[in-house]
């Protein structure tokens, strides 16, 4: 339903700019002249026939919206519609986020005025394809079964312990025919029902683990050089490539732990730089893979290379905080490594004839 400041009739001018503050139900828009006036403000109803009915049809206008749920599938489809789309990084745009007057008509003008400006200042973001989103979401669902099941896991062993009892040792896989026998007399009536949901689950996860090897092989062959690297497995490299989407969005290599957030944040005024945490910027799931993967190589069982020797380096000039510096610094090592070995396909070598080249 619009609901306008001025009406204009039917828009026809190619030099308009719109912000549009995405809702769960309702959208609401703002659009600009070339002279930074409002000639146009309401809301749509956030469905596909809802911004079909408003923005197909119109001549071609800058539209910036925010990152978020329904932002992928809008991006795609005013893109469809011809116009030009500006994707801004909520987290960055501190004039609304943090604003002490946030309200959808006033984000929406916000976000209409700072892509009239400059788009820069909206820290814009490119979104993956619907493609590689939908592959992409096969892992994320098994992350979320794998959260589950150890939810589960912990509950049963924290209510045996609660009768003087422990259940045995075992990796998750096989909880629900190990720990089965071992459960209390009196506990199996109330905790079977819950055995049966980690016995499901972990059905559905081997299900889910068959499907991201077929997506691998199948559709992402570049995948198998990645996981050449000791610790790098078809999850940590389909992911990688997923939501990275586009190889050749970095200029640098380096530019890869940034985007990632593994980077110390910065605070630096006159003399003073203080040493602050990283940023935890971009995909939070492809970050948290990245450090599993580094704790594997500075682990007990990795085998030895120039990124492992440099980890373990770091990680020997001090205590615990300095062993959580040296797996997030290879973290960030790993995501430049394999993001070089994916442009230019040439084989993991573990001792490269200069150490670091890569990074």
């Amino acid at each position: 339903m619009k609901q306008t400041r001025k009406s204009t009739g039917k828009i026809s001018k190619t030099t308009l700019t719109t912000g549009i503050d995405l809702g769960d139900k309702f959208s609401h828009y703002c659009i600009l002249n070339q002279d930074g006036e409002v000639i146009e403000e309401g809301r749509v109803r956030t469905t596909p026939e809802g911004f079909a009915q408003h923005f197909d049809g119109v001549s071609r206008m800058r539209i910036a919206i925010e990152t978020g749920t329904h932002s992928a599938w809008v991006d795609h489809m005013l893109r469809g519609f011809g116009h030009e789309l500006l994707v801004a990084d909520a987290r960055h745009i501190a004039s609304i986020s943090a604003s002490d007057n946030k309200a959808d008509p006033h984000d929406a003008e916000q976000l209409a005025r700072l892509a009239r400006l400059d788009p820069k200042l909206l820290h814009p973001i490119k979104h993956r394809s619907l493609t590689a989103q939908a592959d992409l979401t096969v892992i994320r669902a098994r992350a979320k079964l794998v959260e589950v099941r150890t939810t589960l896991i912990n509950t049963v062993r924290s209510t045996v312990k609660g009768f003087g009892e422990r259940l045995p040792r075992c990796i998750a896989d096989s909880f629900h025919r190990r720990c089965h026998d071992a459960i209390p007399t009196h506990l199996h009536e109330t905790l079977a029902p819950i055995f049966g949901l980690i016995e499901d689950i972990t059905k559905q996860i081997s299900v889910y683990d068959h499907s991201i090897e077929q997506l691998s092989k199948g559709k992402y062959p570049e995948t198998d050089s990645l996981r050449t690297i000791p610790g790098v497995g078809p999850i940590a490299s389909l992911t990688f490539v997923l939501t990275l989407g586009d190889k050749h969005r970095f200029e640098r290599s380096r530019d890869v732990g940034s985007y990632l957030g593994l980077r110390p944040r910065r605070s630096q005024s006159g003399d003073r730089d203080p040493q602050l945490r990283i940023t935890k910027a971009g995909d939070t799931y492809l970050r948290k893979t990245l450090v599993q993967c580094a704790q594997y190589i500075l682990g007990p069982f990795a085998p030895d290379s120039a990124l492992r020797k440099w980890g373990l380096s770091l990680a020997g000039r001090g205590g615990k905080s300095a062993k959580r510096r040296a797996i997030i610094a290879v973290a960030r090592k790993l995501s430049i490594l394999l993001h070089r070995i994916w442009v230019t396909q040439q084989p993991y070598r573990p001792f490269p004839d200069i150490v670091g080249r890569a990074a």
